[in-house]
């Protein structure tokens, strides 16, 4: 899990890095969930969680 305090310590675009990172997570998790494959069933939600994060702090970073 990414916390907020690392996140916010991160450039602008690491951040892009790191949310591309989780949405081809995310995509694996829900393909590995499609064919009962999946181990660690929370982690989907904590990547849906995390590039939430993300995405937030992209939009409060922006310019006015």
């Amino acid at each position: 899990m990414a916390k907020i305090e690392t996140l916010r310590g991160m450039t602008p675009d690491q951040l892009q890095d790191e949310l591309l990172k989780l949405k081809k997570e995310q995509f694996n998790l829900r393909f590995q969930a499609a064919t009962g494959q999946v181990e660690k069933t929370h982690r989907a939600q904590e990547a849906r969680r995390d590039i939430a994060r993300i995405k937030t702090l992209q939009r409060q970073q922006r310019p006015a």
